[in-house]
């Protein structure tokens, strides 16, 4: 079987041919929205998206080497995400269905972070520690769903380094930045540090970022060191705490975030002293992409799972707990 993958829930947007007969990745496009000051405008991201549909479409094809009309099954991401990205992606997939005549699958972007994982590592049954720009949770199934054990109770991680980056005037993305300027520095600045319970809380650290920015009296490459080390932390712990909770031996790191070596380095520390196993992916399938979109399709396809084009209405907030995962 061969399946196209659309992402498009935020400032990516991918394409991607993925191979099921031998677990084989035959493209992945990835055409990312970027700016030099300032964030994410929905309206000119999804601007963006359409700019670039066909040229990334025509890319996937050519580098995994087939023709449209060999392929087998079109899955896109449902949602969560921007409406006005997801409605882009959402489309074109409808289109590609019915010129073709192929089946149409919806895939929840949050669970394809995790199915990427077990399609492309030995990882069994982990525990996803989900780090990206709207998303921060700490996810492992159970009882024919992906449960939510932790997650943020009010900006996700990413968006989160993305407005300190911006108070920084370094741009969008801010994440790769604030590593870079992070590495210059060792001096630790004592900052707010908010786990509660399973959950974590970025609205104070974020407050507390932009006075100390608008002081002046910090570095920035100080101020990147300390937020780096401070909310890695606050993730590592509660991605600690799942798997005592779980008894699962196996923890899988997902979204953009997750491409910083810092929290791949707490990641590895904390896995030795557990006696647990950490999976890593390339950085192309942590951050958002499509063929995580296509691997997830092929699954829920081969369990059965359809979706009419009257049902493939887009999902901005669909959670992960939302879906019944029939393929496991």
């Amino acid at each position: 079987m061969i399946c196209l993958g659309i992402e498009s829930t935020a400032h990516t947007f991918g394409i991607s041919v993925v191979r099921d007969k031998d677990k084989k990745v035959l493209s992945n496009i990835i055409t990312a929205f970027k700016t030099k000051s300032g964030g994410l405008v929905p309206a000119k991201v999804a601007d963006h998206h359409i700019d670039v549909l066909e040229d990334t479409f025509v890319k996937a094809l050519e580098t995994a080497g087939i023709k449209a009309i060999e392929i087998d099954l079109i899955a896109f991401s449902q949602g969560p995400g921007i409406g006005n990205t997801l409605r882009i992606g959402a489309g074109f997939a409808r289109s590609l269905s019915l010129l073709l005549n192929k089946p149409l699958i919806g895939v929840n972007h949050c669970i394809a972070h995790l199915e990427v994982g077990r399609f492309l590592t030995k990882a069994k049954d982990p525990v996803l520690l989900y780090a990206s720009g709207a998303n921060t949770q700490v996810i492992a199934y159970e009882a024919g769903k992906y449960r939510v054990f932790g997650e943020t109770l009010d900006l996700g991680i990413g968006n989160f380094l993305d407005t300190f980056a911006r108070n920084l005037g370094l741009g969008f993305p801010g994440g790769p930045k604030i590593e870079e300027l992070a590495k210059k520095s060792k001096h630790y600045i004592k900052l707010p540090y908010v786990v509660k319970g399973m959950d974590i809380s970025l609205g104070g650290l974020e407050t507390n970022l932009k006075n100390r920015v608008h002081q002046g009296k910090d570095s920035k490459e100080d101020l990147c060191f300390s937020v780096q080390e401070t909310v890695f932390a606050m993730l590592i712990e509660v991605a600690e705490r799942a798997m005592a909770h779980t008894g699962k031996t196996e923890l899988l790191l997902g979204g953009g975030v997750a491409c910083n070596k810092r929290l791949q380095e707490m990641s590895r520390i904390m896995c030795e002293e557990r006696g647990a196993k950490l999976f890593l992916l390339e950085n192309q399938f942590f951050v958002d992409n499509a063929a995580m979109i296509a691997i997830t399709g092929i699954e829920m396809h081969k369990a059965g799972v359809k979706t009419p084009i009257n049902k493939s209405e887009i999902r901005p907030y669909e959670r992960t707990d939302d879906v019944d995962v029939k393929w496991r």
